[in-house]
Protein backbone atom coordinates (compact mmCIF):
# COMPACT_ATOMS: atom_id res chain seq x y z
CA UNK A 1 0.00 0.00 0.00
CA UNK A 2 1.24 3.09 -0.69
CA UNK A 3 1.33 6.60 1.32
CA UNK A 4 -1.69 7.90 -0.65
CA UNK A 5 -4.10 5.32 -0.42
CA UNK A 6 -6.41 5.02 2.26
CA UNK A 7 -7.35 1.74 3.64
CA UNK A 8 -10.77 0.59 3.19
CA UNK A 9 -13.10 0.46 6.20
CA UNK A 10 -14.81 -3.08 6.47
CA UNK A 11 -18.45 -4.07 6.43
CA UNK A 12 -19.51 -5.30 9.72
CA UNK A 13 -21.84 -8.32 9.20
CA UNK A 14 -24.02 -9.68 12.26
CA UNK A 15 -22.47 -13.03 11.55
CA UNK A 16 -24.97 -15.10 13.86
CA UNK A 17 -28.35 -13.61 12.80
CA UNK A 18 -30.93 -15.18 11.14
CA UNK A 19 -32.91 -18.66 10.41
CA UNK A 20 -29.71 -20.69 10.04
CA UNK A 21 -27.33 -18.89 12.18
CA UNK A 22 -23.40 -18.26 11.71
CA UNK A 23 -23.36 -20.91 8.39
CA UNK A 24 -25.22 -19.04 5.83
CA UNK A 25 -23.30 -15.53 7.18
CA UNK A 26 -19.96 -17.14 7.58
CA UNK A 27 -19.91 -19.12 4.14
CA UNK A 28 -21.03 -15.04 2.38
CA UNK A 29 -18.43 -13.38 4.32
CA UNK A 30 -15.82 -15.38 3.08
CA UNK A 31 -16.76 -15.25 -0.61
CA UNK A 32 -17.13 -11.27 -0.63
CA UNK A 33 -13.63 -11.54 1.37
CA UNK A 34 -12.49 -13.67 -1.53
CA UNK A 35 -13.34 -10.86 -3.49
CA UNK A 36 -11.12 -8.28 -1.83
CA UNK A 37 -13.88 -6.60 0.63
CA UNK A 38 -12.53 -7.01 4.21
CA UNK A 39 -15.51 -8.26 6.65
CA UNK A 40 -15.71 -7.86 10.91
CA UNK A 41 -17.57 -11.13 11.35
CA UNK A 42 -19.42 -10.17 14.83
CA UNK A 43 -20.70 -12.98 17.44
CA UNK A 44 -19.79 -15.66 19.19
CA UNK A 45 -16.18 -15.53 18.79
CA UNK A 46 -15.69 -19.68 19.46
CA UNK A 47 -18.25 -20.28 17.12
CA UNK A 48 -17.24 -18.37 14.34
CA UNK A 49 -13.86 -19.41 14.72
CA UNK A 50 -15.02 -23.31 14.47
CA UNK A 51 -17.67 -22.09 11.09
CA UNK A 52 -14.25 -20.21 10.07
CA UNK A 53 -11.94 -23.34 10.47
CA UNK A 54 -14.53 -24.94 7.42
CA UNK A 55 -12.97 -23.06 4.58
CA UNK A 56 -9.30 -23.69 3.65
CA UNK A 57 -7.05 -20.08 4.01
CA UNK A 58 -10.06 -18.13 5.46
CA UNK A 59 -7.24 -17.22 7.79
CA UNK A 60 -5.68 -15.27 5.38
CA UNK A 61 -8.54 -13.58 4.48
CA UNK A 62 -9.14 -9.71 5.46
CA UNK A 63 -11.93 -11.20 8.04
CA UNK A 64 -11.74 -10.57 11.85
CA UNK A 65 -14.06 -11.57 14.33
CA UNK A 66 -15.62 -8.87 16.48
CA UNK A 67 -16.67 -10.99 19.75
CA UNK A 68 -20.43 -10.51 20.97
CA UNK A 69 -21.89 -13.72 23.17
CA UNK A 70 -25.42 -12.96 22.64
CA UNK A 71 -27.77 -12.96 19.66
CA UNK A 72 -31.58 -11.59 19.50
CA UNK A 73 -33.02 -14.91 18.65
CA UNK A 74 -35.63 -14.98 15.57
CA UNK A 75 -38.84 -15.43 18.42
CA UNK A 76 -37.73 -12.91 20.66
CA UNK A 77 -39.15 -9.09 20.84
CA UNK A 78 -37.08 -6.40 18.85
CA UNK A 79 -37.67 -4.32 22.01
CA UNK A 80 -34.56 -6.40 23.88
CA UNK A 81 -32.19 -4.54 21.73
CA UNK A 82 -32.45 -2.18 24.77
CA UNK A 83 -31.42 -4.08 27.64
CA UNK A 84 -29.22 -6.55 25.70
CA UNK A 85 -26.18 -4.36 24.85
CA UNK A 86 -23.73 -7.13 23.85
CA UNK A 87 -26.23 -8.66 21.25
CA UNK A 88 -24.84 -8.90 17.86
CA UNK A 89 -26.34 -6.39 16.30
CA UNK A 90 -25.77 -3.78 18.63
CA UNK A 91 -22.19 -4.54 18.83
CA UNK A 92 -22.31 -4.47 15.07
CA UNK A 93 -24.02 -0.99 15.40
CA UNK A 94 -21.70 0.58 17.56
CA UNK A 95 -18.71 -0.85 14.88
CA UNK A 96 -20.52 1.89 12.68
CA UNK A 97 -21.25 4.23 15.05
CA UNK A 98 -17.26 4.41 16.49
CA UNK A 99 -15.94 4.26 12.74
CA UNK A 100 -14.46 0.75 12.54
CA UNK A 101 -17.20 0.21 10.55
CA UNK A 102 -18.34 1.86 7.27
CA UNK A 103 -21.99 -0.24 7.09
CA UNK A 104 -24.02 -3.26 8.89
CA UNK A 105 -25.83 -5.74 7.30
CA UNK A 106 -27.94 -8.47 9.42
CA UNK A 107 -29.73 -10.87 8.21
CA UNK A 108 -31.54 -11.40 11.60
CA UNK A 109 -34.69 -10.06 13.67
CA UNK A 110 -35.46 -7.20 11.69
CA UNK A 111 -37.41 -5.77 14.08
CA UNK A 112 -34.19 -5.96 16.52
CA UNK A 113 -31.93 -4.93 13.37
CA UNK A 114 -33.86 -1.52 13.00
CA UNK A 115 -34.23 -0.72 16.06
CA UNK A 116 -30.66 -1.33 17.00
CA UNK A 117 -29.81 1.18 14.04
CA UNK A 118 -31.97 3.66 15.35
CA UNK A 119 -31.14 3.64 18.98
CA UNK A 120 -27.24 3.65 18.01
CA UNK A 121 -27.13 5.64 14.81
CA UNK A 122 -29.77 8.09 15.34
CA UNK A 123 -31.72 9.51 12.31
CA UNK A 124 -30.19 11.85 9.56
CA UNK A 125 -31.43 15.40 10.67
CA UNK A 126 -34.56 16.38 9.18
CA UNK A 127 -36.08 12.83 8.80
CA UNK A 128 -39.30 12.01 10.80
CA UNK A 129 -38.97 8.10 10.74
CA UNK A 130 -36.42 5.92 8.87
CA UNK A 131 -38.08 3.64 5.81
CA UNK A 132 -36.63 -0.19 4.49
CA UNK A 133 -35.76 0.57 0.65
CA UNK A 134 -35.99 -2.55 -1.26
CA UNK A 135 -35.28 -3.33 -5.14
CA UNK A 136 -38.34 -5.67 -6.61
CA UNK A 137 -37.53 -7.12 -10.66
CA UNK A 138 -39.23 -5.37 -13.24
CA UNK A 139 -39.53 -4.69 -16.94
CA UNK A 140 -36.76 -2.63 -18.26
CA UNK A 141 -38.23 0.69 -16.74
CA UNK A 142 -37.83 4.53 -17.40
CA UNK A 143 -34.00 3.81 -16.55
CA UNK A 144 -33.51 0.67 -17.99
CA UNK A 145 -32.44 -0.96 -14.76
CA UNK A 146 -34.67 -3.69 -14.91
CA UNK A 147 -35.67 -3.82 -11.20
CA UNK A 148 -37.70 -1.08 -9.26
CA UNK A 149 -37.10 0.36 -5.88
CA UNK A 150 -40.13 0.58 -3.32
CA UNK A 151 -40.35 2.23 0.10
CA UNK A 152 -41.27 1.68 2.78
CA UNK A 153 -41.77 -1.77 2.89
CA UNK A 154 -41.96 -3.01 5.94
CA UNK A 155 -40.40 -0.23 8.86
CA UNK A 156 -43.39 2.24 9.43
CA UNK A 157 -46.72 0.61 9.37
CA UNK A 158 -48.85 3.81 10.27
CA UNK A 159 -47.46 6.82 8.58
CA UNK A 160 -47.69 10.65 8.14
CA UNK A 161 -47.91 12.15 5.09
CA UNK A 162 -44.92 13.86 5.28
CA UNK A 163 -43.04 10.44 5.65
CA UNK A 164 -43.49 9.63 2.24
CA UNK A 165 -42.70 13.37 0.74
CA UNK A 166 -39.05 12.75 2.70
CA UNK A 167 -38.89 8.90 1.55
CA UNK A 168 -39.23 9.93 -2.12
CA UNK A 169 -36.67 12.73 -1.79
CA UNK A 170 -34.28 10.20 -0.08
CA UNK A 171 -34.80 7.17 -2.52
CA UNK A 172 -34.10 10.03 -5.83
CA UNK A 173 -30.51 10.78 -3.95
CA UNK A 174 -29.63 6.94 -3.00
CA UNK A 175 -30.54 6.16 -6.92
CA UNK A 176 -28.73 9.33 -7.65
CA UNK A 177 -25.57 7.96 -5.72
CA UNK A 178 -25.09 4.49 -6.43
CA UNK A 179 -27.24 3.43 -9.39
CA UNK A 180 -26.36 6.84 -11.09
CA UNK A 181 -29.53 7.79 -12.44
CA UNK A 182 -29.78 11.10 -12.45
CA UNK A 183 -33.59 11.99 -12.80
CA UNK A 184 -35.03 9.35 -11.29
CA UNK A 185 -38.71 9.39 -11.46
CA UNK A 186 -41.46 8.63 -8.65
CA UNK A 187 -44.55 7.11 -8.27
CA UNK A 188 -46.79 7.39 -5.64
CA UNK A 189 -49.05 3.41 -5.08
CA UNK A 190 -52.73 4.53 -4.90
CA UNK A 191 -55.87 2.91 -6.18
CA UNK A 192 -56.29 4.58 -9.36
CA UNK A 193 -53.51 7.34 -12.09
CA UNK A 194 -56.12 9.99 -11.89
CA UNK A 195 -54.94 12.75 -9.51
CA UNK A 196 -58.06 12.86 -7.17
CA UNK A 197 -58.05 8.93 -6.54
CA UNK A 198 -57.09 7.63 -3.43
CA UNK A 199 -57.57 7.70 0.18
CA UNK A 200 -56.75 10.64 2.60
CA UNK A 201 -53.14 9.57 2.93
CA UNK A 202 -52.48 9.14 -0.81
CA UNK A 203 -53.90 12.48 -1.33
CA UNK A 204 -52.05 14.65 0.46
CA UNK A 205 -48.79 12.82 -0.22
CA UNK A 206 -49.56 13.61 -3.93
CA UNK A 207 -50.29 16.97 -3.14
CA UNK A 208 -46.86 17.20 -1.30
CA UNK A 209 -45.13 15.11 -3.87
CA UNK A 210 -46.59 17.64 -6.43
CA UNK A 211 -45.28 20.94 -4.81
CA UNK A 212 -41.77 19.00 -4.66
CA UNK A 213 -42.01 18.57 -8.17
CA UNK A 214 -43.03 22.04 -8.96
CA UNK A 215 -39.70 23.50 -6.76
CA UNK A 216 -37.38 21.39 -8.93
CA UNK A 217 -36.78 19.11 -6.40
CA UNK A 218 -38.28 15.73 -7.44
CA UNK A 219 -39.18 14.10 -10.76
CA UNK A 220 -42.84 13.26 -9.73
CA UNK A 221 -44.64 10.60 -12.39
CA UNK A 222 -47.91 11.05 -10.22
CA UNK A 223 -49.95 8.00 -9.62
CA UNK A 224 -49.50 4.36 -10.25
CA UNK A 225 -51.61 1.32 -9.83
CA UNK A 226 -49.84 -1.65 -8.37
CA UNK A 227 -50.01 -3.38 -12.26
CA UNK A 228 -47.33 -0.59 -13.17
CA UNK A 229 -44.56 -1.02 -9.98
CA UNK A 230 -43.31 -4.79 -12.25
CA UNK A 231 -44.45 -2.99 -15.25
CA UNK A 232 -41.12 -0.15 -14.50
CA UNK A 233 -43.57 2.67 -15.18
CA UNK A 234 -41.48 4.59 -12.63
CA UNK A 235 -38.09 4.21 -10.74
CA UNK A 236 -39.32 5.05 -7.64
CA UNK A 237 -42.61 3.67 -5.99
CA UNK A 238 -43.26 4.83 -2.59
CA UNK A 239 -46.24 3.82 -0.03
CA UNK A 240 -46.58 2.70 3.53
CA UNK A 241 -44.75 0.23 5.09
CA UNK A 242 -48.28 -2.09 5.51
CA UNK A 243 -48.64 -1.64 2.11
CA UNK A 244 -45.21 -2.16 1.08
CA UNK A 245 -44.38 -5.00 2.42
CA UNK A 246 -47.71 -6.59 1.71
CA UNK A 247 -46.48 -5.16 -1.84
CA UNK A 248 -43.02 -7.46 -1.24
CA UNK A 249 -44.28 -10.85 0.38
CA UNK A 250 -46.96 -11.16 -2.63
CA UNK A 251 -44.18 -10.64 -5.07
CA UNK A 252 -41.93 -12.97 -3.33
CA UNK A 253 -44.45 -15.92 -3.45
CA UNK A 254 -46.02 -15.04 -6.39
CA UNK A 255 -43.12 -15.66 -8.17
CA UNK A 256 -42.14 -19.07 -6.15
CA UNK A 257 -45.63 -20.24 -7.07
CA UNK A 258 -45.09 -19.35 -10.92
CA UNK A 259 -42.11 -21.38 -10.85
CA UNK A 260 -43.48 -24.39 -9.67
CA UNK A 261 -46.33 -23.87 -12.32
CA UNK A 262 -43.77 -23.88 -14.84
CA UNK A 263 -41.99 -27.05 -13.68
CA UNK A 264 -45.06 -28.90 -12.98
CA UNK A 265 -45.75 -28.21 -16.51
CA UNK A 266 -42.37 -28.98 -18.16
CA UNK A 267 -42.71 -32.23 -16.36
CA UNK A 268 -45.94 -33.25 -16.93
CA UNK A 269 -45.04 -34.84 -20.55
CA UNK A 270 -42.45 -36.42 -22.50
CA UNK A 271 -42.61 -33.23 -25.09
CA UNK A 272 -42.88 -30.70 -21.67
CA UNK A 273 -39.65 -32.74 -20.88
CA UNK A 274 -37.92 -32.33 -24.13
CA UNK A 275 -39.18 -28.37 -24.37
CA UNK A 276 -37.65 -27.96 -20.76
CA UNK A 277 -34.28 -28.85 -22.04
CA UNK A 278 -34.26 -26.28 -24.54
CA UNK A 279 -35.66 -23.66 -22.03
CA UNK A 280 -33.63 -24.44 -18.90
CA UNK A 281 -30.50 -22.10 -19.74
CA UNK A 282 -32.91 -18.94 -20.16
CA UNK A 283 -35.20 -20.47 -17.00
CA UNK A 284 -31.90 -20.04 -15.00
CA UNK A 285 -31.66 -16.54 -15.96
CA UNK A 286 -35.45 -15.28 -15.41
CA UNK A 287 -34.96 -17.31 -12.06
CA UNK A 288 -31.64 -15.31 -10.86
CA UNK A 289 -33.11 -12.08 -11.63
CA UNK A 290 -36.56 -12.80 -9.60
CA UNK A 291 -34.23 -14.16 -7.03
CA UNK A 292 -34.04 -12.19 -3.53
CA UNK A 293 -30.88 -13.38 -2.95
CA UNK A 294 -29.76 -11.51 -5.79
CA UNK A 295 -30.37 -7.77 -4.10
CA UNK A 296 -28.73 -9.13 -0.53
CA UNK A 297 -30.87 -6.86 1.75
CA UNK A 298 -32.66 -3.94 1.93
CA UNK A 299 -31.24 -1.05 3.15
CA UNK A 300 -33.05 1.11 6.63
CA UNK A 301 -32.68 4.57 4.78
CA UNK A 302 -32.52 7.63 6.85
CA UNK A 303 -30.56 6.70 9.85
CA UNK A 304 -27.46 8.09 10.46
CA UNK A 305 -25.03 5.61 9.23
CA UNK A 306 -25.64 2.67 6.72
CA UNK A 307 -27.49 -0.38 7.61
CA UNK A 308 -28.89 -3.28 5.68
CA UNK A 309 -31.20 -6.11 6.90
CA UNK A 310 -31.75 -9.15 4.91
CA UNK A 311 -34.31 -12.02 5.42
CA UNK A 312 -33.80 -14.03 8.05
CA UNK A 313 -33.89 -17.85 5.48
CA UNK A 314 -30.73 -15.73 3.39
CA UNK A 315 -28.28 -17.99 1.65
CA UNK A 316 -24.16 -17.05 1.28
CA UNK A 317 -25.20 -15.92 -2.12
CA UNK A 318 -27.67 -12.96 -0.52
CA UNK A 319 -25.09 -12.53 1.97
CA UNK A 320 -22.07 -11.67 0.10
CA UNK A 321 -24.13 -9.58 -2.43
CA UNK A 322 -25.65 -7.49 0.80
CA UNK A 323 -22.26 -7.25 2.07
CA UNK A 324 -21.14 -5.80 -1.56
CA UNK A 325 -24.14 -3.49 -2.21
CA UNK A 326 -22.88 -1.71 1.23
CA UNK A 327 -19.44 -1.41 0.66
CA UNK A 328 -20.90 0.56 -2.78
CA UNK A 329 -22.78 2.45 -1.14
CA UNK A 330 -19.96 3.39 1.38
CA UNK A 331 -17.61 4.14 -1.39
CA UNK A 332 -20.06 6.61 -2.88
CA UNK A 333 -20.73 8.25 -0.07
CA UNK A 334 -24.34 7.31 0.26
CA UNK A 335 -25.04 9.13 3.75
CA UNK A 336 -23.02 12.06 3.21
CA UNK A 337 -24.97 12.92 0.07
CA UNK A 338 -27.99 12.08 1.53
CA UNK A 339 -27.22 14.45 4.48
CA UNK A 340 -26.42 17.33 1.77
CA UNK A 341 -29.73 17.00 0.24
CA UNK A 342 -31.58 16.74 3.33
CA UNK A 343 -30.02 20.80 4.07
CA UNK A 344 -30.44 21.37 0.88
CA UNK A 345 -34.32 20.85 0.89
CA UNK A 346 -34.38 22.64 4.30
CA UNK A 347 -32.35 25.68 3.18
CA UNK A 348 -32.34 26.26 -1.16
CA UNK A 349 -29.48 28.15 -0.77
CA UNK A 350 -27.12 25.22 0.68
CA UNK A 351 -25.42 23.37 -1.91
CA UNK A 352 -25.90 19.66 -1.80
CA UNK A 353 -23.02 18.65 -3.30
CA UNK A 354 -20.65 20.56 -0.65
CA UNK A 355 -20.32 17.77 1.47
Amino acid sequence: MTETEIPAIPVALDAVGGDFGAAPNVEGAVAAARSGLSVLLVGERVKLHAELGRYPGASALPLEIIDAPDVIGMDEHASDVRGRREASINVANRLVKDGRASAVVSMGHSGASMAASLFTLGRLKGVDRPAILTHLPSKTGPSGSGFVTVLDVGANADVKPQYLAQWAGLASTYLKVVEDRQHPSVGLLSIGEEDHKGNALTLEVHALLRQAAEAGRLNFHGNIEGRDIFAGTTDIVVTDGFTGNIVLKLAEGEARVLFGWVRDALRSSLLGKLGGLLVRPSLRGVAARMNPSTYGASLLIGVNGLSYIGHGSADAVAVKNALLRADRASQMRLVERLNAELQASADPKADPKAE
